[in-house]
């Protein structure tokens, strides 16, 4: 279990408040806010309702049996007013109400929400009580119910969304492991809990792979797609859409050319997939060098998403008639290093705000990106308030990482107009001699290797 403790703290902060709070706590689906949620009551008095895809009069009915239980008491009405009125701790301690996949009943029922505000205001429990809505539904919590909703959620005193673990939490999950390794867990199934959870890192990357990932009865045979469909419909334009970018059409005109559907309908559908924070749109680094600059890229955000499609979607018959091990050799592992380049990006971003945050860089970051160009890219673009420049470049799969390499990375810096006053190199392999004797000529060079990682 993978306990998020900055979101932990978080709740105790509003928990030590005076007065009545409502807390908004949401994230994606495996989010695990339900294992936060045990470890935060924990020692509390509380009151934890799990709402149900059910009609309005079937939610009420189970709702009040569940306070008639905990509480044991028998209601008169069942309202949600008559709940909240019912429920209590029973001294003077803070009471947590915690309602969790809230939207089953505030899609539906506006009542509810008109009795949680009354909750919170003291008409219907007059001890101190905060509430907790969950919801694991990025969708419902960030457009629809702001837009049904919006008034209400004045009164939220605050709103805490779950992130996906970072690396430095999976290197530390993972101690069996070493960095490429948990480099590779990364850039597979990401930083989701409820994966990382049931991920073995006693067993290598290609057993787990196999096991959960290839085999039938694994935790995340179908995951991609149950994931896709819990939010969105049509899931057979969506499969189309990001089979499409997965294999490399990553601009509005390479997904028209390759899926056959209109650009109108393409931008819908692009749409409503960024906002589940499947797709993202790569905007490069503003750094004056627009006229080189590849404007317009998308790319698949999800790394368990964008595995699936890259890897196992193009081959889903063999997927069927194939052994898990056979599929893995045949269409994963010569394929794999490439495809974790861009996860090894991710990775050195990371560990340079991580190094920023603790003081640890030349200068100061305030902004981090990353730069596209038309013949060459930047991985990381950082800058300062006065726009100093800390840029870099990551190499995972080549042996050696070379002078070329920082050649090139020059050049690019002339085609992005920046003027850096550090070059990170990273590299998962070695640094060849020529680009060794490169950083002694130029100090601006910094090289750093999976060690230091």
């Amino acid at each position: 279990m993978m306990i998020q403790t900055s979101e932990l703290k978080k709740l105790e902060e509003v928990y030590g408040q005076s007065g009545n709070q409502i807390v908004l706590l949401y994230g994606r689906d495996n989010c695990q806010k339900e294992q936060l949620i045990k470890e935060f009551c924990k020692e509390k008095k509380f009151f934890y309702y799990r709402a149900r895809q059910a009609s309005e009069r079937e939610q009420v009915l189970q709702m009040g049996q569940e306070v008639e239980a905990k509480y044991g008491i028998r209601l008169t009405r069942y309202s949600y007013d008559e709940f909240f009125n019912r429920i209590k701790s029973g001294d003077p301690t803070k009471l947590v109400v915690v309602i969790d996949e809230f939207q089953y009943i505030a899609r539906k029922d506006v009542g509810f929400m008109n009795s949680i505000l009354k909750l919170k205001a003291k008409k219907l429990y007059p001890g101190p009580v905060m509430i907790i809505l969950t919801s694991s539904s990025l969708v419902w919590v960030e457009e629809d119910c702001r837009e049904k909703y919006g008034e209400y959620l004045k009164k939220v005193d605050a709103a805490i969304r779950m992130e996906d673990a970072t690396f430095l939490d999976v290197v530390r999950h993972f101690p069996e492991y070493g960095t490429s390794q948990a480099v590779q867990v990364y850039g597979i199934i990401g930083g989701v809990p409820g994966y990382l959870t049931r991920w073995n890192s006693k067993k290598s990357i290609k057993e787990n792979v196999c096991r959960h990932i290839l085999s039938p009865d694994g935790f995340l045979f179908h995951e991609a797609e149950n994931y896709i469909s819990i939010e969105l419909r049509e899931l057979s334009v969506y499969n189309t859409i990001l089979a499409a970018l997965a294999s490399g059409n990553n601009k509005l005109n390479d997904l028209f050319l390759k899926t056959g559907f209109s650009r109108a309908k393409i931008s819908v559908y692009m749409k409503n997939l960024m906002a589940f924070d499947v797709v993202e749109k790569v905007v490069s680094f503003d750094t004056g060098g627009w006229e080189n600059t590849k404007k317009g890229v998308y790319r698949i955000a999800n790394t368990y998403v964008n595995f699936w499609f890259r890897f196992v979607y193009p081959h889903l018959s063999d997927l069927y008639m194939m052994a898990p091990e056979e599929f893995y050799d045949t269409y994963i592992e010569k394929d794999l290093d490439d495809y974790m380049n861009r996860y090894f990006v991710k990775v050195c971003r990371e560990y340079l705000t991580l190094l920023n945050r603790i003081g640890k860089l030349p200068i100061d970051i305030h902004r981090i990106g990353t730069w596209v160009g038309k013949k060459g890219n930047i991985d990381i673009v950082a800058q300062n308030s006065v726009r100093e420049s800390i840029v870099g470049i990551c190499n995972w799969s080549e042996p050696y990482m070379t002078r070329t390499a920082g050649e090139a990375l020059l050049d690019n810096l002339k085609q992005a107009k920046i003027s850096a006053k550090y070059l990170y190199m990273f590299s998962a392999q070695e640094f060849a001699e020529d680009l060794k004797q490169m950083a002694e000529e130029d100090k601006r060079f910094v090289l750093i290797d999976m060690k230091e990682l």
